[in-house]
Formats: C-alpha cells, structure tokens, sequence
C-alpha cells in the first residue's frame, strides 16, 4: 500500500490518524499474525480432536459472543457475488467481529432506494462459514431495513453496516440508480454507520481475484472506522463510499474525494419481439396453442420492421429489429436500456470518478441533507416569490 492521500478538512482528524497508524501497521499486524495462528495450530495438533457436536456448538457460541462488534453485510449484486462473499470471508478470518448477513437473492444491482410495500417478501437462511446469514428475496434496502427492525436478528442494531463488494462504480450520478449504496444510505437514514465499497470492474481488463485485492485493500479502513466507531469519533452526519480503482493491488492510496455529477450516457435500444423470451413465454399463457403462438410471434415481428444500427461516440450497437407483437389487438414494444461511457472533459483531481481513474481509492463522504448553495437558494426563492406574487 502507498502512502495515503487525505484532506484534512472532510473527516476528523482523529479518523485520519488513526487510518494512517493501521495502515503503517498493517505489516507488523500480519507478522504477528502469523505467529499466532503457528501458535494455535500447534495447540490444535497437540490437542485430541473434538466431536462434530462440540465444533458446533462453540461455532454457534461464537457468533453470538456479545463481546464482539456487531458488523452487517449486505449488497447489490446478491448472496452469491464474490465480492461479498471474499469480504464475509475476510471479517470471519479476522475473528474479531461478529459477522452477519442479509443480502438480495438476486441481482438488484440497479434497484436504488426502491422498497417492496404492502407484499409478502421470503426470507431464507444461508450457508456461510462462521457467519450468521438470510437471503432475501427483496432489494438491498429491503434487506437493510428488515435485519435493523429487529424482526430478523436478535441484536438490537450493528455497530456498522456494510454494503458490497459491487461489481462496477458508483460514482457521481450512478449512486442515485445504486443498489449497494442505497445500502449504506438505508443504514444511516436507521442510525447506524455504513460504508459503501465498489470495484471499478472493467470487461475486458478485471479478474475474480481482483474481488480478493479489492477486500485487502479496504479492510484497514473497515477496520479504522470500526475503532472509531467504539471511540465515538466516526463521523455521524455521513456514511463513506469507497471506490476501488480497476487494479486494486496496484493503487496508489486512499484519497478524500467529492461527489462528482459524471454519469454514462443511456441509451435506450429497440429489441426484437422474437428475440425477447420472457415476454414469449408470457403470451403463451394467453394462447391455446404454442405452435400458433410462436407463428404469431414471427410473423408480427417479422412485420414490425427491419434491422437499423445506432452509433454512440464510444461504440456502435446494432439493433436487429423494432420489436412490436400483437396481443389481443395491442401492440406491445420492447426496448432494453445500456450505458454509454462517454469522454471525460478535464475535470478536478478531487471528484470521485478522476481520483479512480488515476488509481486511487477514492472515498466520498455522502449526507443525507444536500446542502444547497447559496444562490441557488436565493435563485429559488426570487422565483417562488415571483410566481406567487403574479399570480394574486
């Protein structure tokens, strides 16, 4: 790890010490380690073994050892993504906290702060080693809300929330369509700490190891803030979104970044009715043959149109045909939604996206009061006072 690029000014000093002496320890940490685990694999072995029984027992004593932090996980992407199963991994291994989850069952990477009222949602227990865990089949909000209700686990509420690790940035304008920084967000809307850590994923340049990287690299800051938080000395007006560049093992330090208002360009792409399988098995409810559906199908399709290609300034998408299919006399369209990158104009070396891009670690405090400033509000208040004035 490099040396740590911080200004002074968006954290408490306190935090920023305390973030550079783990980080400055961090070796001598890991050698001591290392001597520990000698040590008690060498206790293990002189010892007889236990009885499966037994193991079990003190497994389950041990994830609810009052004296241990409580720390939530969840994120996005759901259960199963290896950026939250390497990071419940990571803080088990550490045996110093008591690690729970309650993640989505499925991707709702793109869900924002959205919630599922007024339905009924499954909640299912899930295997992960030496953490206590449920799938949920909601989104991550959903999830965060639920385990702080105090209607799913036993404690009261965790000493830090934890949402991630994503597969993909969220930074600027893409934390507002953010699963997993709806997770954090939901935390401290609740009361409690949360952080936020995304992996800036690249198709053609990222690895699964780099999830490994990704959890090495913020655990000292996980760990510094969770110290902090005993201290009393976290921040408590903000949750941090941390952004990992597309190497994590080869960054150059944590950087003190500012929201930026970069986003990618939507774009909005007409799909073949012929091509759209789920919408397919959806009319064959409604139809009394399957042969005379899928015939239907084709035709309509076929009628609708021919193909068209659409060019972006970074790549070009060919679109095969407009898809329209007719169900009982309407027509039905289908259209599936991408994002462009787009070129980035020179822009300050402190907004989240261009610390990232340099290869730093780039950590945004979040509030959730935006602070307007001064002539926008003075802005708006000449045009409300003008538009009620005008019209008496």
């Amino acid at each position: 790890m490099t040396t740590t690029s911080m200004k002074k000014n968006m954290l408490p000093p306190g935090l920023v010490n305390n973030l550079q002496e783990v980080l400055l320890s961090r070796k001598g940490d890991n050698n001591n380690n290392k001597g520990n685990n000698e040590e008690e694999k060498q206790s293990k072995d002189d010892s007889t073994e236990p009885s499966t029984s037994t193991c079990n027992e003190n497994d389950a004593a041990d994830e609810n050892d009052s004296s241990k932090p409580v720390v939530l996980v969840t994120n996005g992407e759901g259960i199963d993504s290896l950026g939250l199963v390497y990071l419940v991994q990571a803080l088990v291994s550490l045996g110093l906290y008591n690690v729970h989850v309650c993640a989505p069952q499925s991707d709702k990477s793109v869900s924002g702060h959205s919630v599922t009222p007024r339905e009924t949602i499954t909640v299912t227990p899930a295997e992960i080693d030496g953490a206590t865990a449920y799938e949920v089949a909601g989104t991550p909000v959903d999830c965060v809300s639920l385990a702080l209700s105090g209607a799913l686990f036993s404690w009261s509420k965790p000493l830090l929330v934890i949402s991630g690790i994503n597969r993909g940035s969220s930074c600027g304008h893409h934390m507002f369509y953010s699963g997993v920084v709806a997770g954090a967000r939901e935390a401290l809307i609740c009361g409690v700490p949360s952080l936020s850590i995304s992996l800036n994923w690249k198709r053609e340049e990222s690895q699964e190891s780099d999830f490994k990287d990704a959890v090495a690299v913020c655990l000292p800051l996980i760990n510094a803030a969770i110290r902090d938080i005993e201290k009393g000395v976290f921040p408590k007006s903000c949750f941090l979104s941390i952004e990992i560049p597309t190497s994590p093992s080869a960054n150059k330090g944590f950087k003190l970044t500012k929201q930026s208002m970069w986003r990618s360009a939507p774009s909005w792409l007409a799909v073949s009715a012929n091509r759209h399988p789920s919408s397919a098995a959806h009319f064959m409810s409604n139809q009394q043959s399957l042969g005379l559906q899928l015939a239907q199908l084709s035709r309509d399709a076929s009628a609708a149109g021919a193909a068209r290609r659409v060019t972006t300034q970074k790549k070009n998408v060919e679109i095969e045909s407009v898809g329209a299919a007719k169900l009982d006399n309407k027509v039905k369209k289908y259209f599936r939604l991408e994002f462009v990158d787009k070129e980035q104009e020179d822009a300050d070396e402190d907004l989240d996206f261009k610390a990232l891009d340099n290869g730093f670690i780039a950590v945004t405090p979040l509030s959730l009061s935006p602070q307007i400033e001064s002539d926008i509000q003075t802005a708006a208040s000449d045009w409300i006072s003008s538009a009620v004035h005008g019209d008496q």
